[in-house]
């Protein structure tokens, strides 16, 4: 996994229109990146929704937010319509991206073991390099936990 002063890796991924977007689009600014499981899950939606409720604090910063996760870009509309979610969410279907910043482990449940992406939030600069790794992050308290990094 990444970790402090690494080079952040950059892609390009579709959004929740289908546009894609590079990572590298947004350098000069402080970058929120967040991956997380699945869309319309109970943790993922109270993350989400914390970044919602947040994001005037991460707009008055210059502060770009981002979510990944290996959703379609159908799925990701979907929920962003839901739940009014004003910040980008990128479709890495192929896992290219979750693989690359090595956020997909295994994991158990019910006593079964399978591949599954693990919440966690990296915090980049605006030169690039990631300043903070948030791993095993709760979901309701992820953004203002990084709201109190900035």
């Amino acid at each position: 996994m990444l970790k402090e002063k690494d080079l952040a890796i950059d892609f390009s991924l579709p959004d929740a229109s289908g546009k894609m977007v590079k990572l590298s689009d947004f350098k000069g600014k402080k970058i929120v990146l967040y991956f997380y499981p699945k869309d319309n899950t109970p943790g993922c939606t109270k993350q989400a929704c914390s970044f919602r409720d947040n994001y005037h604090e991460y707009l008055n910063k210059d502060v770009i937010v981002i979510g990944i996760s290996k959703d379609s870009v159908r799925s990701h509309s979907n929920f962003a319509q839901k739940y009014e979610l004003p910040f980008i969410l990128l479709s890495d279907e192929n896992q290219d991206v979750i693989k690359a910043y090595d956020v997909l482990k295994e994991k158990k449940l019910y006593g079964k073991t399978y591949m599954g992406v693990v919440r966690t939030t990296f915090l980049i600069s605006e030169d690039f390099h990631i300043m903070k790794v948030f791993e095993k992050v709760k979901p309701e308290e992820n953004a203002l936990e990084i709201l109190a990094c900035l």
